[in-house]
Parts: structure tokens; sequence; C-alpha cells
């Protein structure tokens, strides 16, 4: 968590001492900082495929897929909590209520999340976060912006990151060794997101002229989705509001 914290205090310095373009695309794609972007994003691209990539396919190949679906159950219920605070925020009680029944169905049932039993009867998924709920209040996404070693997250973005953080409860229970159990969590996060999309990600680079304006645009088309709950959209995704 303080990782988090760190990060987002040291891009804001960043963002703060970047120099807008005048480029009239990256004007039009309210992407003022495209040029720093650009130089952060073709690092974290060289990190993934020196690290990241490797030690993900590491992952898939020595860890039988059960025990990866083990993993992944636990920290997708470790994230509940935040999802529900969200929900609520965002007037939605029938999610919240599914969040709520979810969390403690696996908690008790799945061996303490690692089993997710709450799909099997029935109890639908989704995720919420307080970028999501800045965002269903009408709150713009600001200047893009690429985070090293996190990626693509606008003001809105960064802004929920950090309130997320704080409602996490996790956050607030302290004992011997915490601080090398948030990081653990973190780092191993990563890696399962990172595992379960190397074919996607692959196919993504293949097919694209341009990496860095593809990932910009289809970030947008994921957040955009997340807002409006995968209900359809009649705005221009590429092009969001200032």
């Amino acid at each position: 968590m303080r990782q988090k914290i760190l990060t987002i205090a040291i891009l804001a310095v960043l963002a703060a001492g970047c120099a807008a373009s005048k480029d009239p695309e990256a004007i039009a794609q309210n992407d003022p900082y495209e040029a720093t972007n650009r130089a952060i994003f073709d690092i974290n691209m060289k990190v993934d495929k020196a690290v990241a990539k490797p030690v993900a396919k590491f992952y898939n190949h020595a860890v039988p897929q059960f025990a990866r679906n083990g993993v992944h159950n636990f920290l997708t219920n470790l994230d509940k909590p935040v999802t529900f605070g969200n929900d609520l925020l965002q007037g939605e009680g029938t999610r919240a209520t599914e969040t709520f029944g979810r969390f403690t169905v696996n908690l008790a049932l799945g061996v303490g999340g690692l089993v997710d039993v709450a799909t099997v009867i029935g109890i639908p998924d989704h995720s919420e976060d307080f970028g999501q709920t800045l965002g269903v209040y009408g709150a713009g996404e600001g200047p893009y912006l690429v985070v090293p070693f996190m990626g693509p997250n606008p003001p809105r973005d960064l802004t929920g990151a950090l309130v997320d953080i704080f409602m996490d409860p996790t956050t607030y229970i302290r004992f011997h060794g915490s601080d090398t159990w948030y990081a653990v969590r973190s780092a191993v996060s990563v890696l399962d997101l990172r595992a379960r999309n190397i074919d996607t990600l692959d196919q993504i680079e293949r097919t694209s002229i341009d990496m860095y304006a593809t990932t910009r645009s289809l970030y947008r088309q994921y957040r955009n989705s997340e807002i409006r709950n995968g209900k359809p959209d009649t705005s221009d995704t590429d092009t969001p509001d200032f």
C-alpha cells in the first residue's frame, strides 16, 4: 500500500514538470504530455519484456492451473470490500448485495477465498474502484498519463487508486511482517494479471501499428465500459471529456 502511495506522489511531481505538447493530434486525444508518456511507455515495455513477461510465462509453466486459479480467486476476494464500498457510493444496491454475497460465501465456503464457490452457485462477479465511482458521477479522466511500472493512469484513476487504498480494510491491519505481506500481495497481483493476459497482449502487440496509441484507445474503452457497467456506449470512447 505504501508503495502505491509513493508511486502516485512521484507521478504527481513528474506530471507537474512535464511540458504540455502543442501537437494538434495530442491535444485532440487529450494527451498533452504525449512525449513524456511515450518515453515512460517505452520503459514499461522494456521492463515487461525483460522481467514481467518471462516471469509470468515461467509461472504459467511451473504452477498448475488449479493453483493459479486459487491464487487469483484469493486475490479477487481480497478486493471485494473495496468493490462493496464503491457499489454503495454509486447507489448500486443490487450489485452491493452480490459483492457482499460473493465475499462471504467464498470466505466461508471457499477455503478463505481460494475456491470460487459463489460463481458455482450463481452469484455474478464484478469489480468497482473509486475511479469508476468518480466517472459515474461525471468526472472526466483528465489528461492522459502513463505511470512508471503501472501503465495508463489518468488523474481520475490515480485519485481513485489512492482513495481505494484507504477504503481497503487490510490497510489498517498491522501485524508482524505486515509490510512484507502487502508487498508480496502487490507483486503477486501484478504477476497474476500478467500471466492471465500473455496471449491477449501478444496478439495486441502483433496487430498494432502504434502500440502506444492502441494501448491508450483500449484503456479508455475498457474504463468507459467499466464505468457504464457494460452498458452500450454511444460516445466517442477514444476522445474523452476534458
